[in-house]
């Protein structure tokens, strides 16, 4: 007998019912200054799945917790893309995931586009988006229904990936988007203030990469072209199969945001895969870029014990430091601790600027991808303050949310999910920026099961 998919079960499994709680109960008293909304994207597929579910395939769901004088409720919507309408009018599954034979003749395309992976809030707009790079749709702020895709006026004709960075000087958004299957393997583009595309440029590499993240200055998009790739034999053959390419080096593409397609400069350094950055400037002659550095994600069919994974992707990812030197052409990274986090954060007010602090989820020793602790990381002094989360309690990729406009960068409060096993309860802890090891602020009480996810957001009153 096959044992059950981990991401189907226990604290991972979805839910089936969308629910409205009001007046939620809270431990502590919360902050009149938090006002505004706490959004996470999670997989949640509607019907049982056909074939391996791999836990990147479920259908979006948004969870939401709503903060304004001193209460907060609760919501939770699915994301209503076209592919899960088909699936609902159809009544069962249409599209296996990808841990399946890729099926060209499946409807619309041979991937579900789910835009389960991440959230984002951008000229006013909430927009749910995929890891493989798809159709934005808008999310309504007050009811989490879906309002549609996003075409930026019509302008948009590419896909959007998951992870765009929004320049909090400019206004601009600052998206990549790649393809598994043609060239081009991989496309930049920004999008103005008032929401429409100012610019697209396709980039040249040597075929199909796992993209999933970029990093962004005031000047320069980051675009990272690293050796965990897709093997184009199988691909060719109907099978998506990655595998990490040792003999590659990474490769980090420092592009003018406005470029062309010609303008793009490479820099290389060993082999290694970031999922998550964390923010990048420049200084002098160089761009620092702060990310979370895998050695090997695929160290072969060994995968060790206590070490998070998804499927045969092993997770150990450290904090790290890398410098590209404009001048010289120069690479560097120095490691800056051996903690394995992921999923991080910082006050997105001071992206593309020098920033201090950041806030790591901390990888519990489990062979899910379960997080029970949060680090709060010093850049200038190299020092770090652990929140520990307690036997048998996880939480989720946090967001920060300054306390004021133009206040000191760690001057707000640290918001996440936190899944207690022992009590069966779940809540939203508010914690102090500044005074990190302290006990939260607040607890928001969730009268209702929230299965872990992946991406969160904060989206203002």
């Amino acid at each position: 007998m096959s044992k059950p998919n981990p991401y189907l079960t226990g604290i991972f499994a979805p839910v089936g019912e969308e629910r409205t709680h009001s007046n939620l109960k809270v431990k502590g008293e919360l902050p009149l200054e938090l006002s505004g909304h706490y959004l996470r994207n999670s997989p949640n597929p509607q019907f049982q799945p056909r074939g391996r579910y791999h836990w990147f395939d479920g259908d979006a769901m948004i969870h939401g917790v709503h903060f304004e004088n001193g209460a907060a409720s609760y919501k939770n919507r699915y994301v209503r893309t076209r592919h899960f309408q088909m699936e609902q009018q159809a009544g069962e599954p249409l599209w296996t995931g990808i841990m399946e034979p890729v099926n060209q003749t499946s409807p619309d395309g041979p991937d579900k586009d789910t835009a389960n992976t991440s959230i984002i809030y951008h000229n006013g707009k909430v927009l749910s988006l995929w890891w493989l790079g798809g159709q934005p749709y808008q999310i309504g702020l007050a009811d989490l229904e879906t309002k549609g895709p996003e075409t930026f006026g019509n302008t948009l004709n590419c896909g959007v990936a998951a992870h765009p960075k929004v320049d909090p000087v400019t206004g601009e958004m600052v998206f990549f988007d790649f393809s598994q299957f043609e060239a081009p393997y991989l496309t930049h583009g920004v999008i103005s203030a008032d929401g429409k595309v100012a610019k697209t440029a396709t980039i040249d590499i040597p075929g199909p990469r796992l993209f999933h993240d970029i990093a962004i200055t005031s000047n320069y998009t980051i675009l990272m072209d690293l050796p965990l790739v897709w093997h184009e034999g199988k691909l060719a053959e109907g099978r998506r199969l990655t595998f990490f390419d040792q003999s590659l080096p990474s490769r980090f593409g420092i592009f003018p945001r406005h470029g062309n397609s010609g303008d793009i400069r490479w820099f290389e350094t060993d082999p290694c895969y970031i999922f998550h950055t964390i923010n990048a400037w420049e200084e002098g002659d160089s761009i620092v870029m702060y990310a979370c550095r895998i050695e090997n994600p695929i160290p072969g069919r060994r995968i060790e014990p206590g070490v998070s994974r998804i499927e045969l992707l092993q997770l150990k990812p450290v904090l790290c430091k890398f410098q590209f030197n404009l001048k010289t052409g120069q690479t560097t990274y120095n490691i800056l601790d051996d903690r394995y986090t992921e999923f991080p954060r910082m006050n997105d007010d001071c992206l593309t600027k020098k920033s201090r602090f950041s806030y790591h989820p901390r990888l519990a020793r489990n062979a899910q991808l379960l997080f029970d602790a949060l680090i709060k990381y010093d850049f200038e002094t190299g020092a770090s303050i652990t929140h520990e989360f307690g036997p048998g309690r996880f939480g989720s990729e946090p967001v920060f949310v300054p306390r004021a406009p133009g206040v000191a960068e760690d001057d707000g409060f640290v918001l996440t999910y936190i899944y207690d096993t022992v009590r069966e309860e779940w809540e939203v802890l508010v914690l102090d920026g500044q005074s990190f090891e302290r006990e939260p602020i607040a607890a928001v009480q969730i009268p209702c099961r929230v299965p872990i996810g992946f991406h969160a957001a904060w989206a203002p009153n």
